[in-house]
């Protein structure tokens, strides 16, 4: 069965069906989404609405804005100016789709490739990354899960370590998924540089080319990082290409690595 990976969508709707239109070509196919469903795009609710319809024939990895809207239903974070989430706070089926959302999988392994949002430290091999996005998972997906919300922002620990526990173990395992750029040789995590890879300052570099990363013999594919934009590689795909910004959304097939791409309008204007 042919499998697509696509970009963040934040929301964009419309442009997600003119994608799927797109490659229509192939059928069954199944679609893998790389997280930031929704959010800063026009039409969150229409989106998580479409991607639930379509059952086993789409699979999404958890990214940030996904976890904000989790927070924000609960009541633990407050919305920010540029969200877009009033339409799924207000809908009738609100509760449903917060459920499903919390039951979404931070890291998922298909035909050689791992998907997640943002990233994957390099002192995890591919065991340990899906081991340990098992445990957030689980943790979400437990009666514990609004509890863990309220622990789950923060940038410290920035660095792993095997004997990280308790919420301190969940929040680095869940900013390195969903939140990572760039990183120190030693693999800590730096959450303060949002530009493209060549406006790192001395001294951090992008998480995918830290020395010895222990994932170099497995297909990274993510999101998360629009001023990167697409990158192919052999072993990583970075397929955020700035929908919300005015830019693309990118799908990529995995068997040979078509792309395929639709022009979106502009829905926020950076800063």
């Amino acid at each position: 069965m042919p499998t697509y990976v696509i970009g963040d969508l934040q929301g964009c709707s419309s442009q997600f069906n003119r994608l799927l239109t797109t490659i229509k070509q192939d059928t069954p196919r199944q679609f893998l989404l790389a997280g930031d469903l929704i959010n800063r795009g026009p039409q969150s609710l229409q989106t998580l609405r479409t991607i639930m319809a379509m059952g086993n024939k789409a699979q999404a990895v958890l990214g940030n804005h996904d976890l904000h809207l989790l927070a924000v239903s609960q009541g633990i974070r407050p919305l920010h100016k540029d969200d877009t989430l009033h339409d799924i706070l207000d809908a009738p089926d609100r509760d449903e789709l917060i459920d499903w959302l919390r039951r979404r999988p931070l890291a998922i392994h298909e035909q050689g490739h791992l998907i997640v949002h943002a990233g994957v430290l390099p002192q995890w091999d591919l065991r340990q990354a899906l081991a340990l996005a098992g445990e957030v998972e689980a943790m979400l997906q437990s009666d514990r899960w609004v509890d863990f919300l309220t622990h789950m922002y923060g940038n410290q620990p920035a660095r792993w370590s095997d004997d990280l526990a308790g919420y301190d173990r969940l929040r680095c395992i869940i900013n390195a998924f969903t939140r990572v750029r760039f990183c120190q040789a030693d693999g800590t995590m730096d959450f303060s540089m949002k530009e493209g890879a060549n406006s790192a300052p001395e001294g951090l570099m992008p998480w995918f080319e830290v020395p010895g990363r222990r994932t170099e013999d497995v297909t990274v594919v993510f999101g998360h990082w629009s001023t990167l934009g697409l990158v192919m590689r052999p072993n990583l795909i970075a397929l955020d290409t700035g929908c919300v910004w005015g830019g693309k959304l990118t799908a990529v097939r995995l068997s040979d690595r078509a792309l395929f791409q639709v022009q979106c309008p502009q829905a926020q204007v950076p800063g």
